[in-house]
């Protein structure tokens, strides 16, 4: 049986305590991602990933995000990536060159992306703003902004930030001065984009 070759780097992310790990193939469709705060969310049912949950058995891991692909882990602030970061890249090129799986299969079935036609013409535009705009430029710190809601009276986008954009020093900053800046200028229903459970 062939195997493919497996090839990991690594990139630093604006948050100092999360790390991409980058393979040379796709790990999620397009405009997919998951993010696992925790070992039980990397466990449950309809989302559960047996990549993210053997990463949580490192005790410096503290959340696993998968997009595209590439991993980003956060790790605990009492621990410095030096100490693990050779560790962390070994196990997880092991893992793929013994072919084992990244989600299992009822959350694949589960999540494929579909586009909702009862989206009111605001929110399409902002949906199609952030995949444009938003989504490869956060994808290439490690991290996800993805669409939570809009309140059509307030003009207040919710949005969730996942992977390194979560817990990130700069993340208040790109929200307000790059995302909201470019959905006020675009759509001109939105006033304010805020992060939904930060």
């Amino acid at each position: 049986m062939l195997t493919r070759p497996v090839f990991v780097y690594t990139e630093l992310s604006p948050n100092p305590n999360s790390m991409k790990f980058v393979l040379n193939f796709e790990l999620v469709p397009d405009g997919l991602s998951f993010d696992y705060p925790s070992l039980e969310a990397a466990l449950e049912e309809g989302k559960a990933s047996p990549l993210a949950s053997d990463l949580f058995q490192f005790p410096h891991v503290k959340r696993v995000f998968i997009a595209s692909n590439f991993v980003t882990i956060t790790k605990d602030d009492d621990i410095a990536w030096e100490e693990v970061l050779r560790d962390t890249k070994q196990f997880i090129k092991i893992y793929f060159e013994e072919n084992h799986p990244v989600f299992e299969q009822q959350t694949i079935d589960k999540n494929t992306l579909i586009v909702d036609s009862r989206d009111s013409d605001t929110v399409q535009k902002i949906k199609a703003a952030l995949d444009q705009y938003v989504r490869p430029a956060v994808e290439s710190d490690g991290g996800a902004i993805n669409f939570h809601s809009f309140n059509e009276d307030s003009g207040v986008v919710k949005v969730l930030l996942q992977g390194s954009c979560s817990g990130c020093p700069s993340s208040t900053l790109t929200l307000k001065a790059g995302i909201e800046n470019l959905l006020t200028r675009m759509v001109p229903n939105v006033k304010e984009v805020v992060a939904e459970g930060v």
